[in-house]
């Protein structure tokens, strides 16, 4: 037991430390000696980075849906579905003097659905979508798929899933698509990237799945089985998924392409600008909780899944060897490098060397990583989250930083993400130049 707990330490900190998700952590921990995936239920939990790639993965392998040469994996799917976007929006709520960040990442990432309905359309799958207004026929539904050994994707609310701790200013706030694949003693197995079993009270998921009205009771089921998806369908979905990769980021929106990222670093400075920052947090306020939300959207160890830049460029290897292109692989280089340019961005947005933040960072990490540990690690998540909440309430009027170092993390931001709108736009223009060919 003692040698279990130091080795979930070890895992935490690396990723508390490295922003890493909580499957990277564990196999550079463990380095050989880590184990095959856990099979609850006849399900196998595989771990994960984005929650839309990685649900659709899960299914696919459940259902035996590949491609000509194997398994369509979650780097792949991430490619078909359009790969990755930029979003930056800046929202202030006067009902509770809040301000709250919102990066998007992903291709269409403002629309729940987006994104899996033109995966599953680009590769020709056969797929039932429901939305069922009633709370009483919703859980029937569901009851009923899982009872038939279906495995749904659903949406529910992240604060009454109940494990990831939230505090309750943050009902209703959203959610990300789960796996749910079985139920037993009132109780739903859902996969959330967790690599151990994971269990929400079937009321608790009712509720969450009827929480946000944009998305209620939203469901997504994979009728196809046992299914090799064609080799010219394959390469045509995954053509498709680059060509709208190209055609979001090189956009001229400023909420959802590449500007979003330009403007976002002239406002970390501009204290002329109504949402520039040194205007919106002239007196702290919200600050930590802004760069705290930074730091999780950008690293993969946040709940979301991160900066995707590293799963989209395993995701353009595969894409090489579909599309007989060897010439992306080098792109897949290019944006190993942006991603680790988001990474030193998420490290200056929340120093590790402030001892208030590094705590807040340990706990954030604790808490992602007592989730893909499942059930198990329960108590643990919520003793972190009771700390953490703490802990951010205590510096919610100011952070735990001068205002000369507030400063200079801004400037530094400012600086990094200029570079970071630089590096992609090329990158945007040669991946756009390898797939015309």
């Amino acid at each position: 037991m003692t040698v279990a707990k130091q080795l979930k330490s070890r895992i935490r900190a690396r990723m508390a430390r490295t922003g890493e998700r909580y499957s990277v952590a564990r196999a550079q921990v463990l380095g050989t000696t880590a184990g095959g995936p856990v099979v609850d239920a006849g399900w196998t939990l595989r771990g994960g980075t984005d929650p839309d790639a990685a649900a659709l993965a899960g299914v696919l392998a459940h259902r035996r849906v590949t491609g000509p040469d194997g398994p369509l994996t979650e780097p792949l799917l991430l490619v078909v579905g359009g790969g990755l976007g930029a979003g930056y929006i800046l929202w202030e709520f006067a009902h509770d003097d809040s301000r709250i960040v919102v990066l998007g990442f992903s291709h269409s990432w403002q629309y729940y659905d987006r994104r899996l309905a033109n995966t599953v359309d680009r590769l020709g799958l056969d797929v039932a979508w429901s939305r069922t207004g009633g709370a009483v026929g919703a859980a029937a539904a569901l009851a009923s798929t899982l009872a038939a050994g279906d495995p749904a994707i659903i949406w529910p609310d992240r604060f009454h899933l109940g494990y990831w701790n939230l505090p309750p200013f943050l009902d209703g706030h959203g959610g990300h698509p789960v796996v749910a694949y079985a139920v037993a003693d009132g109780r739903v197995h859902v996969d959330d990237r967790n690599a151990a079993p994971l269990t929400v009270a079937t009321a608790d998921l009712d509720r969450a799945r009827a929480r946000v009205g944009s998305y209620k009771n939203a469901m997504l089921l994979v009728r196809s089985r046992d299914v090799v998806v064609p080799a010219d369908r394959l390469r045509a979905a995954v053509r498709g998924g680059l060509m709208a990769t190209v055609e979001q980021l090189g956009g001229t929106s400023t909420s959802f392409a590449l500007p979003a990222w330009r403007k976002w670093s002239k406002l970390l400075i501009d204290p002329r600008a109504a949402k520039g920052w040194p205007t919106v947090f002239a007196d702290r306020r919200g600050l930590l909780r802004a760069l705290t939300g930074v730091w999780e959207a950008i690293e993969p160890a946040g709940m979301t899944g991160g900066h995707l830049r590293g799963v989209f460029a395993d995701g353009l290897d595969e894409a090489a060897a579909v599309l007989d292109q060897p010439a992306l692989s080098a792109e897949a280089q290019r944006w190993r490098a942006i991603a680790d340019r988001w990474h030193d961005l998420a490290e200056t947005a929340l120093p590790v060397t402030v001892p208030a933040i590094g705590r807040v960072r340990e706990l954030t990490a604790t808490i992602t990583g007592a989730v893909a540990e499942g059930d198990a690690a329960a108590g643990e998540r919520a003793a972190a989250a009771d700390e953490l909440w703490a802990l951010r309430a205590e510096h919610a009027d100011a952070p735990a930083l001068s205002e000369d170092e507030v400063r200079g993390v801004l400037a530094a931001m400012s600086g990094q993400l200029a570079a970071i709108v630089a590096a992609e736009s090329a990158a945007v223009q040669c991946l756009g130049a390898v797939v015309a060919e």
